[in-house]
């Protein structure tokens, strides 16, 4: 944010600020922000009044009441900026947007293309930071959502057009140039015929670079276009010159070399790496596409009449009933009405085994119909559906930083004035000691520094890797919400675990049953009473015989904290608990107490069926342990993960789940705001903790652990809260997510260690640090390709991760 010469008055909107004593404790956390001169509480207005003489104060002003548990409504967008060649044109935007009056928070992803900007409404909009970011030379697109892809598509496939389109003119304009420069400098009209070639490449294919960078200077800025402006056009003017005036040389005894083969070969590879760096960062959001493809264009709608209309997948509204053919994609969140068929929903879940979908059953966009059709009515519509959500996420995954790109980016906005400064120096060097040709070689020298110090390589290394590693985890089943988590999960040694909807299914599950004598001709007579029961347990009973038919009961009554009796053919029936069965002196035969007992040792819940005279069957619940999880949890601590389960349930509960599932730290009876608490104990031991949970139970826990997973059937405030979401509620992503971490890492130190290595070596080599040793010294020809080479190395290493299992 500028700073102004006045002092001014600044609104804050607030939320949850409800009382003088909420009043108060803002006051006091805005008087600890340094730059706010004045501030009060307008209660009534629901706002906050400060007195800054420095924009820069309101971003601090906001984190502040953030900080204090307050909210400021601000508005997060992300928009493509159009225009950006390198990464310093990134942080050119990223820090004229943070300047602006009521931007809180702005980071620009030169991978992505994208601004994400935090601002405050009350001061600013869309168009006002467009047009800031138009006062520096590039550009915002800040169309509606909707359209706002199929514009940036048309606009990247346009400019991919025009840059293949340059860059084979400039080969082979530059070909001949190449030629005669090497082989055949001593034919007639050699020069001329040069410059003729040569001419169109940098002053027709290559006249971006001297545009953009005049933008910039204009704005006191400079980036990668200014280099190959000045490196080229240096070559180019003095080529030029010493062709025209050959005798300014000859008469002090001097050669006058031309150099426009450089010029022309320099701007033909710049532009060939732009072009291959392109296309290769087209690859790197090859899963926002496949997301994006996932959800059809069209759909059928049911009108009132019963008659099908077919509508834009923009013009569905909620409510609507859609007609889904075999085969089709379904459009929108909704729920079944009619008819029957199989879904494939593997891009949510993971899971390759299509789910039966029934009445009343949920069906999410972006999932395939099978061989069945059915009707189903939308409940949610554009924004508001799963895949929508996910697409979103994962954009918002791809454009945040991880925190070693923050240096990066520092080191990327110094990186250009520097490597001019070396570029000047080297050029004096060359001219104080480099005799007779120190003026000649001095220019060559710094020509080819600024060729090759280009900052590209290292603006992409960590950028693309991170594209590349949440757009794998989506296609995975793992949502990542932001770059930090990705970076920080290959550092966690402490998992704590939920025990319900985590580790267990979390819904009660019929697991055993066992008939007196193995005679279960009562089968229909149970399944009737339980489909009349209340009773949450009774509902795993009827799942369970889904498949018995159900006959009709008389004088059914439900006996609150016992069970529940109904008579069929003058006999009287009862399900329940035993203390149920024990008031109505009812005998249980010995291996069936037998049973019970057993079950009980496991933690199971018993029930039991019974006549009037004798116990019929007994029946045994539980919150059953996912399939996948024992492996998982055997999986984790093989890595040498440390993990705990925490659980509300009682002890004897906790200790049988946990021995099933192979756990050996856990703890029962454990109050919500107590797994906060627990996870801050585990921090202060010293390890990285990751919190993997599915109620809103969970949500402070998640909030306070160091990476924060949410299972995809839980609730909505968990998935809110989590830096992660496993879409199919499996355990054994998790050890998934953390090796996708150490490779996505891994990747991005590599990148960085050949990126910084790249112009460690490669800029004194240019500068002529190997003359006075061997003589030798660096054509920028070569010095061109290599610069676009490691542009494109860069990517390519990130693009490797795909390929990793």
């Amino acid at each position: 944010m500028a700073a102004n010469n006045n002092r001014e008055t600044v609104y804050l909107p607030l939320e949850d600020v409800e009382s003088e004593h909420c009043a108060l404790i803002v006051d006091k956390g805005l008087a600890q922000v340094k730059g706010i001169e004045t501030h009060k509480v307008e209660l009534n207005n629901h706002r906050a009044a400060i007195t800054v003489d420095n924009d820069e104060v309101v971003a601090a002003a906001v984190q502040a009441i953030k900080d204090l548990g307050y909210g400021v409504p601000t508005i997060k967008n992300s928009f493509p900026v159009l225009g950006m060649t390198c990464a310093s044109c990134a942080g050119s935007v990223e820090s004229i947007v943070k300047y602006e009056p009521g931007v809180v928070n702005a980071s620009v992803n030169f991978a992505t293309g994208n601004l994400t900007v935090e601002y405050l409404p009350n001061m600013t909009d869309a168009s006002k930071i467009q047009r800031a970011v138009q006062g520096v030379g590039y550009d915002l697109l800040i169309e509606d959502e909707t359209k706002q892809q199929e514009t940036l598509e048309a606009i990247h496939t346009e400019r991919f057009r025009k840059l293949k389109s340059k860059t084979i003119w400039a080969i082979i304009l530059s070909l001949p140039v190449v030629i005669i420069g090497m082989l055949f400098m001593d034919i007639p009209y050699a020069n001329e015929t040069m410059w003729l070639f040569s001419t169109p490449v940098v002053l027709w294919l290559g006249k971006d670079f001297f545009i953009n960078a005049w933008k910039q200077t204009k704005h006191r800025s400079a980036n990668m276009d200014t280099l190959v402006a000045l490196s080229t056009g240096i070559a180019y003017i003095f080529s030029v010159f010493n062709m025209l005036f050959m005798d300014f040389w000859h008469r002090r005894g001097l050669h006058a070399h031309v150099y426009f083969e450089a010029a022309a070969v320099i701007i033909a590879f710049i532009l060939l790496g732009k072009l291959l760096e392109e296309k290769a960062k087209g690859n790197t959001s090859s899963a926002i596409k496949k997301l994006m493809g996932l959800q059809p264009k069209t759909v059928i709608i049911i009108e009132t009449d019963g008659t099908e209309r077919q509508k834009a997948i923009e013009e569905v509204n909620v409510g609507d009933v859609i007609l889904v053919k075999p085969g089709e994609k379904i459009a929108v969140d909704g729920m079944v009405t009619s008819g029957t068929s199989y879904v494939d929903e593997s891009m949510l879940s993971g899971e390759p085994v299509p789910v039966l979908k029934k009445e009343k059953e949920k069906v999410f966009a972006g999932t395939i119909n099978q061989k069945g059709s059915f009707r189903f009515q939308a409940v949610k519509v554009g924004k508001e559906t799963m895949l929508a959500q996910i697409i979103k996420m994962v954009q918002d995954a791809q454009g945040s930083k991880a925190p070693v790109q923050k240096l990066v980016d520092k080191i990327a906005g110094i990186f250009v004035p520097v490597v001019i400064s070396i570029a000047i120096l080297t050029f004096v060097l060359w001219l104080i000691l480099g005799g007779n040709n120190g003026i000649v070689q001095g220019l060559l020298a710094a020509v080819t520094v600024l060729v090759i110090a280009c900052p590209c390589a290292l603006g992409l290394a960590t950028p693309t890797a991170i594209m590349v590693g949440v757009g794998k985890g989506a296609e995975k089943g793992i949502l990542i919400k932001d770059a930090e988590s990705l970076e920080l999960a290959k550092k966690v040694n402490a998992v704590v675990l939920d025990k319900t909807g985590t580790i267990t299914e979390g819904r009660p599950q019929l697991t055993d049953i066992q008939w007196l004598n193995n005679d279960d001709a009562t089968k229909d007579i149970l399944l009737s009473i339980e489909k009349q029961s209340e009773h949450p347990l009774a509902e795993a009973v009827v799942k369970h015989l889904d498949e018995v038919s159900t006959i009709s009961l008389s004088n059914f009554d439900s006996i609150t904290g016992k069970g529940a009796k109904a008579d069929h053919n003058n006999e009287t029936y009862y399900v329940g608990n035993k203390k149920l069965l024990a008031e109505n002196k009812i005998t249980i035969a010995e291996q069936l107490q037998k049973q019970a007992d057993e079950w009980g040792k496991l933690s199971k819940t018993v029930i039991w069926f019974a006549s009037s005279k004798q116990a019929l069957s007994v029946i045994a619940i539980s919150d059953k342990i996912k399939e996948t999880s024992v492996a998982a949890i055997k999986e984790m601590q093989d890595m040498g993960i440390d993990l705990y389960m925490l659980t509300g349930d009682n002890e004897a509960t906790a200790k049988a789940i946990a021995e099933q599932a192979g756990i050996h730290h856990y703890k029962a009876e454990v109050l919500p705001q107590h797994k906060a608490d627990f996870v801050k104990k585990l921090q202060e031991q010293g390890k990285v903790v990751a919190m993997v949970g599915d109620g809103i139970n969970d949500s402070t826990a998640l909030a306070t652990a160091d990476v924060s997973i949410a299972m995809g059937k839980g609730s909505d405030i968990a998935m809110d809260v989590a830096k992660m979401t496993i879409i199919s509620s499996d355990l054994t992503k998790i050890p998934q997510s953390i090796r996708l971490s150490k490779q996505t890492v891994a990747t991005i130190k590599q990148n960085l260690f050949w990126a910084f290595i790249y112009n460690l070596i490669g800029i004194p080599i240019a500068a002529g640090i190997l003359y006075p040793i061997n003589g030798f010294l660096l054509n920028p020809m070569i010095a061109g390709a290599a610069m676009a080479l490691s542009s494109v190395s860069v990517v390519s290493n990130s693009l490797r991760l795909k390929w990793k299992k």
